[in-house]
């Protein structure tokens, strides 16, 4: 019979040990404050946070009896977006972040969700735009908090 087991503590990519289970979630499961998480195995996790945390990709989260759980990115489809050169992929994020698009930026291409309209006004623009299924990270917004610093309360519970 599956089993709700409760989070405790956020604990960042490599700094937790090895897992009994694992959650593969969504770029938008992954924002947490109060919420169950489903297990790969059926068991269920409760997350109850003070302030709502972003799960990063290899993340853990620490359980009440010390075990922990992986937190997996699942894999998406995206549109990655590409430009002639980092000048115009520049000019390419300025019309992305322009419409408010969720966007993972790389060194030589950016990710977004799939939407037509936006390849549509890409390509006019002049960009490569190819269809993956991948990971997504975009980047958090500017009023977002930062969970990952080191002297947060929920790292160390």
């Amino acid at each position: 019979m599956p089993q709700t087991f409760r989070a405790v503590s956020y604990v960042p990519p490599g700094k937790g040990g090895i897992p009994f289970d694992l959650a593969v979630l969504l770029h938008d499961e992954r924002r947490v404050r109060r919420r169950s998480l489903t297990l790969v195995h059926g068991d269920s996790v409760l997350v109850d946070f003070p302030e709502p945390v972003t799960l990063a990709d290899r993340s853990m989260l620490e359980l009440e009896d010390g075990r922990l759980v992986e937190i997996i990115a699942g894999e998406e489809q995206l549109y990655e977006v590409r430009g002639r050169d980092q000048i115009h992929l520049k000019r390419l994020c300025w019309h992305l972040g322009n419409r408010h698009l969720k966007t993972q930026i790389e060194d030589d291409r950016v990710l977004i969700l799939r939407d037509h309209v936006i390849r549509d006004m890409l390509r006019g623009l002049g960009a490569t735009v190819t269809d993956v299924t991948e990971p997504f990270n975009p980047e958090e917004g500017a009023y977002s908090h930062n969970h990952g610093e080191p002297a947060h309360a929920l790292l160390n519970r």
